[in-house]
């Protein structure tokens, strides 16, 4: 049977996370339903990413079988019944048995602050207006590079076999408008990199020093972290597959 994956861009500020819930409205739950009218059958999708309520992706994926061939025709179907903030980008014929969450091999997270009033970034940045230093905050980002037990950053009581992860690419940039965030890691835990960035910003104002933050994530306390930047200025910017499967991704 036909397998395919399903690249989507969504902004997502009015639903209540990405994986399909009862009684809520989530990217999951409006795509099937836009195929399940298209394709007049439901389709039960797969994520690759879940991403929280308010989080919005340049680009995340389901996967899901179909006895029947697809092509780009769909995706402009597709798209014209979902809702405004949520587009589908492509669709991939992949090998059978191709699974958009567990043939990922990386992830790509920004997250986007801004330090001057703006109506129009509200919903896709973090307002904080105070001077951050960039040299500080990139020294704490450097030292979250590789393998790292990040239980600091990680919310409790999350059913994961292990707190390790492998981080490639950590580091800050500034902007006309504030400053990103780009993190790219092997795997993320549960509201790990809102953590790292509401701890990190505390650097930059100077309010604990580098070596503190460093400290921080030795102990393995996520008492210590400080979980407060908003979901609204995080993005999942991309899901990293092997070449065999990216190559079909174009």
């Amino acid at each position: 049977m036909p397998t395919y994956f399903l690249a989507l861009a969504y902004k997502g500020t009015r639903f209540a996370g990405f994986q399909i819930q009862d009684n809520a409205i989530t990217i999951q739950g409006q795509v099937e339903r836009a195929m399940a009218t298209y394709l007049r059958e439901n389709v039960q999708l797969t994520g690759s990413s879940r991403t929280d309520a308010g989080v919005h992706a340049n680009r995340n994926f389901f996967h899901f079988s179909i006895d029947r061939i697809l092509n780009h025709e769909f995706v402009y179907h597709v798209n014209a019944i979902l809702p405004p903030d949520i587009a589908i980008t492509g669709i991939y014929a992949v090998p059978e048995g191709s699974h958009s969450r567990f043939d990922a091999i990386g992830r790509r997270y920004k997250y986007h602050i801004y330090n001057s009033k703006n109506p129009f970034l509200n919903d896709r940045s973090w307002y904080y207006p105070y001077p951050m230093d960039l040299a500080e905050l990139n020294q704490a980002a450097s030292s979250l590079l590789g393998l790292h037990d990040f239980t600091s950053f990680a919310k409790r009581r999350t059913q994961v076999y292990t707190h390790i992860c492998t981080i490639s690419v950590c580091q800050w940039h500034e902007t006309e408008d504030g400053w990103v965030f780009m993190v790219e890691g092997n795997r993320f835990l549960r509201g790990m990199v809102r953590a790292l960035v509401g701890t990190m910003v505390k650097v930059g104002r100077k309010k604990i020093s580098v070596e503190s933050f460093q400290n921080l994530l030795l102990s393995k306390d996520s008492a210590m972290a400080d979980f407060s930047a908003p979901g609204h200025g995080l993005f999942l910017d991309d899901v990293i597959y092997p070449s065999e499967i990216t190559a079909l991704l174009k």
